[in-house]
C-alpha cells in the first residue's frame, strides 16, 4: 500500500515524520512550512487520491486544522463513501493545536464523549478516517503513542530508547515546558535541526527526510547518554560528516577533505528531482537556501548542464544565475534587477507553494506559449563526474 505523510516543516513535524518512519515505510513525505499552503497541498492530494484505484494511507501530522483542513477531512470521508468496498483510502490525522478544536467545533464536529484525558477523537462516520487532537502532547509524542494505527513493524529495545529520548526532547521544547528535564536538550535538538538538517540536503531531494531523520536520531542518542547542549553542539559536525560518509560511500567523486555543504553540492547539482527544465532550457529549483543555490548553480553551469539556473522561494522571490549574461534580462521580466549573471525579481502572485507551481508561474513569464521547447538541458549532466 502506498503511504503518504503530510507534516509541518518544523522540529515537531519532522519529529513526527521520524517516528512514523521508524515503524512504516512511506512512498512520499510532504512538508508544509506555512499554514497558507495547507489548502493547496491537501486539495492536490484529494484530487490524486480520487484518481487512484488502489487504496492508500494518508497520515497528517502537526498541521493545525484550519477551515481548509477540516473541509479536506470531510471531503476525504465523502470520497470514501463513493468508492467500492475494499477500495477505501485510510486517513490518520494527529494534531495538538488548541485552535484545531475550535475550528472543528465551528465546522460542526465535536469530540466523541468519554475520551481519555486530554485526547479528543472525532467520528466522521467512516472507520477508515481517524482524527485525534491532544493539546497536552506534541505531534511527535502522538505519533509514538498511537503507532498501533499505522505501524507495520516493531523496533529493537535500543532503537526504542533512542526514539523515546527524541520524543521527550521534542515534546518539551514544542510545548515550551521549561521546567521539564528534557527542555534544555530539546533546545539543543532544535538548534541542530535548524542549523543543519534543513539546509544540507534540501527539500525535494530523495535523501532529505532520511538525512534529517538520522540527524535527529543521532542527537537523540547523545541526549539519551546525558550529554550537555555544549557537548552536543561540538559533536554535531562529526555526526553530520559520518552520516554523509555513509550516504556517499559508493560515490567515486566524493572528496572528504571538503565541508559537508561542498560535498553535498556536487550531488545536488546532478539531481533531476531538485531541478526542472523550463521551455528555454533554464533549470529551476524551489526553496533552496541562498548558499546552496549559489554553489549548486555554479556547478551545473560549470559542467554544461545549463546556461541559466533559477531558484524560487515560497515568498515569491526569484533568483537567476547565468554564464551567458542572461540572468539580468530574465530578472527584469519579474520586476527585478542585479548583475548580468546574478539577478533576482519577484513573482507577480507574491508566493508559490511547490516546485510544480513555481515552474508554471516562471515559465509563463519567461517563455510565452509561442516559445519552442529546447532539447533536454540534462543531456550534459548524465555523464557528469564532478
Amino acid at each position: 500500500m502506498n503511504v503518504t505523510q503530510i507534516t509541518h516543516h518544523d522540529l515537531d513535524g519532522y519529529g513526527a515524520s521520524t517516528v512514523v518512519g521508524a515503524f512504516l515505510d512511506r512512498t512520499a513525505i510532504v512538508h508544509v512550512p506555512r499554514y497558507a499552503d495547507v489548502g493547496p497541498v491537501v486539495e492536490a492530494e484529494l484530487k490524486r487520491l480520487g484518481r487512484t484505484a488502489e487504496p492508500e494511507l494518508l497520515i497528517v501530522t502537526d498541521l493545525g486544522l484550519e477551515d481548509v483542513a477540516v473541509k479536506f477531512i470531510r471531503s476525504f470521508a465523502a470520497l470514501n463513501r463513493r468508492r467500492e468496498a475494499g477500495a477505501q483510502h485510510r486517513l490518520i490525522v494527529l494534531d495538538h493545536h488548541a485552535s484545531s478544536l475550535d475550528q472543528l467545533a465551528a465546522d460542526g464536529l465535536l469530540p466523541v464523549p468519554g475520551g481519555e484525558g486530554t485526547l479528543n477523537a472525532f467520528d466522521l462516520g467512516d472507520p477508515n478516517v481517524v482524527v485525534l487532537v491532544d493539546g497536552d502532547r506534541s505531534a511527535t509524542r502522538m505519533a509514538s503513542e498511537h503507532r498501533a494505527l499505522y505501524a507495520a513493524r516493531t523496533i529493537d529495545p535500543a532503537a526504542e530508547a533512542r526514539l523515546a529520548a527524541l520524543v521527550s526532547a521534542v515534546d518539551a521544547v514544542d510545548l515550551w515546558r521549561k521546567g521539564a528535564p528534557a527542555f534544555r536538550g530539546g533546545l539543543a535538538l532544535d538548534e541542530v535541526f535548524w542549523d543543519n538538517a534543513v539546509t544540507i540536503v534540501p527539500l525535494g531531494h530523495p535523501w532529505h527526510d532520511r538525512f534529517v531523520g538520522e540527524i535527529l536520531l543521532a542527537v537523540a542518542g547523545l541526549l539519551e547518554r546525558g550529554l550537555s547542549p555544549a557537548e552536543i553542539e561540538r559533536d554535531t559536525g562529526r555526526i553530520r560528516s559520518e552520516i554523509l560518509d555513509a550516504f556517499l560511500a559508493e560515490d567515486p567523486t566524493d572528496d572528504r577533505s571538503l565541508t559537508s555543504r561542498m560535498r553535498i553540492a556536487r550531488v545536488l547539482a546532478r539531481s533531476r528531482e531538485l531541478f526542472r527544465p523550463l521551455a528555454d532550457g533554464t533549470l529551476l529549483s524551489f526553496g533552496l537556501d541562498a548558499g546552496t543555490f549559489q554553489k549548486v548553480s555554479d556547478l551545473i553551469m560549470e559542467t554544461g548542464g545549463a546556461q541559466r539556473v533559477a531558484n524560487v522561494q515560497r515568498t515569491g522571490s526569484v533568483s537567476f544565475r547565468s554564464n551567458n549574461e542572461t540572468a539580468l534580462a530574465a530578472a527584469r521580466l519579474f520586476r527585478g534587477g542585479g548583475h548580468k549573471d546574478a539577478a533576482g525579481g519577484k513573482l507577480p502572485t507574491g508566493s508559490t507553494f511547490s516546485l510544480a507551481d513555481a515552474c508554471a508561474q516562471v515559465d509563463a513569464i519567461l517563455n510565452p506559449p509561442a516559445a519552442k521547447a529546447s532539447s533536454s538541458p540534462f543531456a550534459a549532466l548524465k555523464d557528469w563526474k564532478g
